[in-house]
């Protein structure tokens, strides 16, 4: 087991124990896809197993939850073993920039439109906003910012933002399907085109992140994300954007992965006119 953890650590850039931590996410994520589909679109098979019935229930709740605890978990992990604690500012910032973004688009429609969380994702900030969300920003916003870094090198601030909200924004393409319509952690209060969804919400996504964007840029997190591993953090977005996309497979909202992966060919586009202008060797993961 030591050498396969061992192997792994050269693979994503980093230690053993960061090694550890991300496949611990990588395993949670598929884990909870697995049980989607089986037990999620065919519920009838609970009744071939009494004890699925009750741990269906609670599993929802527990696989939500636990599946961001542990991504941040494993990210904290990580950046403390790289940058000490330069990465804290940045998680307060975003937590904070985040939590108000939430809290006025579950109070007052803006910036996504009308919606309000279930139960499901646990405590909630003044009974509005679960404690988690902020974390689930955090998680994805860190690696998007970096990866918006290596697509654009020697461009500019304004570039770095612009790509870095694109990045965080195009996660949303099959985490609102697969969280709003294919399972129910929150409902909107307006019917959307979008398996439900307002388009008016992926506007507020653009501003949302693009504020993250920038409030990392204002705190010159460059300076310490680009101590961190690359196929690390790629990684780690994509074990996240997955759980996401393979529940809208399971869940056969066919434009939503066919969105989702769009968005991500046309990223993919951009990051390599970007580095090719620049002279820049296309990055691997």
């Amino acid at each position: 087991m030591s050498q396969i953890f061992s192997s792994a650590n050269v693979r994503f850039g980093g230690s053993v124990t960061e090694a550890l931590a991300l496949w611990i996410v990588i395993g949670f994520s598929a884990a909870a896809v697995l049980g989607f589909a089986v037990f999620g679109v065919r519920p009838e098979l609970l009744g071939h197993v009494p004890w699925a019935v009750p741990f269906f229930a609670f599993s929802f709740r527990l696989f939500s939850i636990g599946q961001i605890l542990l991504a941040t978990g494993a990210l904290a992990l990580l950046l403390v073993l790289r940058t000490g604690v330069r990465w804290v500012p940045a998680f307060i910032a975003l937590y904070a920039i985040s939590l108000a973004s939430e809290l006025s688009g579950t109070q007052i429609g803006f910036p996504f439109g009308p919606y309000h969380y279930t139960p499901t994702l646990g405590a909630k900030w003044f009974g509005e906003v679960p404690l988690v969300i902020p974390l689930s920003w955090f998680i994805m916003a860190i690696p998007a910012y970096f990866i918006a870094l290596k697509m654009a090198p020697g461009r500019g601030a304004w570039t770095h933002i612009a790509l870095g909200a694109a990045v965080l924004t195009a996660w949303d393409l099959a985490l609102d399907p697969a969280m709003s319509h294919a399972t129910v952690y929150w409902r909107w209060e307006v019917e959307g085109a979008y398996y439900g969804m307002p388009w008016v919400n992926l506007a507020g996504w653009l501003f949302t992140s693009t504020l993250l964007m920038m409030a990392l840029t204002v705190l010159r997190a460059d300076r310490w994300v680009l101590q961190l591993p690359f196929a690390w953090l790629v990684c780690f977005y994509g074990a996240n954007v997955l759980l996401a996309l393979g529940m809208a497979m399971v869940a056969g909202l066919v434009w939503a992965v066919v969105a989702t992966l769009g968005a991500y060919a046309a990223l993919g586009v951009i990051g390599r006119t970007f580095r090719r202008a620049h002279g820049a060797e296309p990055v691997a993961v």
